[in-house]
């Protein structure tokens, strides 16, 4: 009977990862004590989670995952060490393309939305790895420069779930080489964890400052001596943020009450470039409930990709600066100007920020050809099952869920005659609880009936527009002609669309609203004899622009 319980025991971890589901619990609370020694590149966790059963049954088993270079030590309930598998799980949530997971198996069954509180404890290493990108075929050299993750003597920083796993998750397998899979499996997880909260203490055994995406709440110099620095932050939307933190010998430059810079040795002059583009960046949201300082952090790769997430943006602070990078001083500063419960008005309103930037500099062809830039993300993800579960209210964050966003924000723009920002003077986070809740304040502030675009484009997934020019008629008066055009929209999704009546001199534009699956006449007189109408400029995202254009001709009479 001994090799059964050999056998039980070698094939325990299997039978436990197969029945596991991995995202029936969301996490609700994190407090741990994290202590690093950027010297051996080392990190060491212990602390407490809460995990709630948001599934519809009983779980006996639960899954919790961090990076690869990272090993489990304990897990305790009610201060009891706790039966855990652990094994590796291939995942690209992390930048070593695995994680190692624990399948823990609790003591008692946790109920629907019932919790569990767990003592945890692990460590390893963080370096450099970019093994998930050169397994799809990046070169390493390149590849570096997005995976700059790591922890090391001279700096060290790490970025949450999407890029190292360094604190605790639970998601199913993703792979970079399976289209959106891991956009997706991090979206899921923004979602579940939209409510979560973080505590952190920290701990280095380097001299140099610690900063982190959170609020601070304590930081001094620890007087032991084998510990340098401590510093404890709290982050109350998880689901949001990205958790980022950074170790590193700064100097500062405050471009002005709100604004930051920090730099190394020698940066002075490109830090004061940054600074004053900091200053000079016209806010590209209204603070109306407080403000928080927008820190950018240098980074020792000159080449290194920019990140962002709340009040901190990492970029290497190369001169002269770059329209890119204005981009993403543009981004982080309207990312933290308006606070919403929901991704796509916070998100989406980021990036309707820079593309507000691009045509307040002078470009509005620019603008546009940005948004028709991104089309290709929407009419991708549309030719896959729509509806209800992937309506903006439910769409996990993620590339789709940004572009949409942008998108709406821009068509409300040209819908309402004004800024919609103006209505976020009123809008505020606290009372954000019913999806209506934006879509009211605009009616309120603008006079409009907005339900029918909310219904298409935020609500639900209808698809998106597809326009084309049903019926012409070309009629002689005698101030030139008067033109009868009928617009079909072959899509699912409503909106006003520019449309622009080209003559043999000049050219009118118009606006029309078609309904989806709806057409919509208008009559428009034309000075000079109408050659061609050219439907949307770029500004509302088709699934098909092939048919956007119509050539008049001689057409005198109605044309089917």
């Amino acid at each position: 009977m001994k090799w059964l319980w050999i056998f039980w025991i070698l094939a325990w971890p299997l039978f436990a990862s197969a029945a596991v589901d991995r995202e029936a619990f969301t996490f609700t609370n994190y407090d741990l004590d994290v202590r690093i020694e950027p010297e051996q590149h080392r990190l060491a966790v212990r602390g407490k989670i809460i995990l709630r059963n948001d599934s519809l049954t009983p779980q006996k088993n639960l899954s919790l995952q961090i990076s690869s270079s990272l090993d489990w030590r304990s897990i305790k309930v009610d201060g009891i060490p706790v039966d855990f598998a652990s094994q590796n799980y291939a995942s690209d949530i992390d930048h070593t393309g695995g994680l190692s997971e624990a399948i823990v198996a609790l003591p008692t069954p946790v109920a629907p939305k019932n919790t569990v509180e767990l003592e945890i404890g692990y460590d390893g290493v963080i370096v450099q790895d970019a093994t998930r990108l050169v397994r799809i075929g990046i070169p390493e050299n390149i590849a570096k420069h997005s995976e700059w993750d790591e922890i090391r003597k001279s700096f060290s920083g790490v970025r949450g779930i999407g890029y190292v796993t360094w604190y605790p998750v639970a998601v199913e397998s993703a792979s970079l080489s399976e289209g959106t899979s891991v956009e997706a499996a991090i979206g899921r997880w923004k979602v579940r964890e939209s409510e979560a909260a973080m505590n952190l203490d920290f701990e280095s055994t380097s001299k140099s400052d610690i900063y982190f995406s959170g609020t601070p709440s304590l930081f001094s110099i620890n007087a032991q001596a084998d510990v340098a620095k401590i510093g404890a932050f709290n982050l109350p939307r998880l689901g949001i943020d990205v958790p980022t933190f950074v170790i590193a010998d700064y100097q500062k430059l405050a471009a002005d009450d709100h604004s930051l810079v920090f730099f190394a040795s020698g940066q002075e002059r490109a830090a004061k470039t940054y600074g004053d583009a900091l200053v000079s960046v016209e806010p590209m949201l209204p603070v109306s409930h407080g403000s928080e300082n927008v820190r950018i952090f240098s980074l020792p790769d000159p080449d290194a990709a920019p990140f962002v997430t709340t009040g901190m943006l990492l970029m290497p602070l190369k001169s002269p600066i770059t329209n890119d990078a204005m981009l993403n001083i543009v981004y982080a500063k309207a990312f933290i100007s308006v606070k919403s419960p929901r991704t796509w008005i916070q998100d989406g309103l980021a990036h309707f920020a820079q593309v507000l930037f691009i045509e307040q500099e002078g470009n509005p062809a620019a603008a546009l050809s940005y948004l028709q830039s991104h089309q290709g993300v929407l009419i991708a993800a549309e030719k896959q099952l729509g509806g209800d579960a992937r309506s903006l209210i439910n769409c996990p964050d993620g590339l789709y869920l940004q572009t949409k966003a942008m998108y709406i924000w821009w068509m409300l723009r040209d819908m309402l005659g004004t800024d919609p920002r103006l209505a976020l003077l009123d809008y505020k986070s606290t009372e954000d609880k019913d999806p209506t809740y934006l879509q009211r304040i605009l009616e309120k502030t603008t006079k409009r009936d907005l339900g029918w675009f909310f219904d298409d484009w935020v609500y639900h997934d209808r698809g998106l527009p597809d326009f084309r020019v049903s019926y012409v008629n070309v009629a002689p008066i005698s101030s030139g002609y008067l033109v009868t055009i009928t617009v079909e929209n072959l899509g699912g999704a409503g909106a006003e669309v520019p449309l622009t009546l080209k003559m043999q001199e000049g050219q009118i534009d118009k606006k029309v609203e078609v309904q989806g699956k709806s057409k919509a006449t208008l009559r428009i007189q034309a000075p000079s004899k109408p050659m061609e109408i050219v439907i949307n400029d770029g500004s509302v995202p088709e699934s098909d622009t092939s048919n956007n254009t119509y050539e008049i001709g001689e057409v005198k009479q109605g044309v089917q």
